[in-house]
């Protein structure tokens, strides 16, 4: 069996974001980068999955600009078999994502794709959804715990309130949530083991996918700072408040 694990570049977790002076996006310049926090958790899960003995190989996939192959790399020092990078500089948008990755399942028949349920750049929680109606494949998002016996793949998900158990035919598309797993720290020996694994490299246009945005951002701003709280004396005073200032009571 094989897994295609797509893996994206964002700005690294602990990096307080800034908006750039003109509203136009984020600063990108000088800003500590890395693999998208729910994309490595889809790559120890297809990890899981080889250790076990249900999986041969493991392809990492990343669609964006040249530094992308550095989020790569990361993918095949955790312990991935090869890496995709989809090269372009284009602002690639989820139905673009979705499209791509097709293709390259298309090219590569993977039996099932693990990705993200989002990036912490956008959180557009769209991409996994997209791709499985652009396959006609069988999706389990927000996934807590998968198990893969034979040709089906039982997903344990999150829902409002609880868990649901869906039982998918391979291939599918599976999210995965917080909870899935934990993943590994990449060793020294397999940093540099990493070096030498293969990265294919491809374009849009190799793809025959028309990758151009369908969106405008109009603007962007970062949001309005909390006002400075102000100490009642009593509860009278809190009432008086609550009801002729902040009319949150009758």
């Amino acid at each position: 069996m094989k897994i295609l694990v797509p893996v994206k570049r964002v700005v690294d977790f602990n990096v307080k974001v800034r908006v750039k002076p003109d509203g136009s996006g984020v600063e990108l310049t000088n800003v500590k980068m890395s693999i998208n926090p729910f994309d490595e958790i889809a790559i120890e899960e297809a990890l899981r999955q080889k250790e076990a003995g249900k999986v041969t190989e493991v392809i990492a996939v990343s669609l964006g600009p040249t530094q992308c192959q550095e989020t790569i790399r990361t993918a095949l020092a955790m312990g991935a078999d090869r890496g995709i990078h989809v090269q372009t500089d284009e602002e690639l948008q989820p139905l673009a994502v979705a499209k791509l990755l097709k293709a390259v399942a298309a090219k590569e028949q993977p039996q099932l794709i693990i990705l993200g349920k989002q990036a912490i750049d956008d959180d557009a929680n769209q991409t996994g959804q997209m791709l499985a109606a652009l396959l006609g494949w069988p999706q389990g998002t927000f996934a807590s715990k998968l198990v893969l016996d034979g040709g089906k793949a039982e997903v344990t998900r999150e829902i409002d309130g609880g868990l649901e158990t869906v039982k998918l035919n391979l291939p599918a598309v599976v999210t995965t949530d917080l909870r899935l797993n934990e993943p590994r720290y990449a060793s020294l020996p397999n940093i540099m083991k990493a070096r030498k694994k293969p990265i294919e490299s491809t374009t849009p246009a190799d793809l025959g996918v028309d990758a151009k945005p369908r969106l405008i951002t109009v603007k962007v701003e970062e949001p309005a700072k909390r006002k400075a709280g102000v100490k009642v004396k009593s509860v009278a005073e809190l009432v008086e408040k609550l009801r002729n200032e902040a009319k949150v009571i009758p």
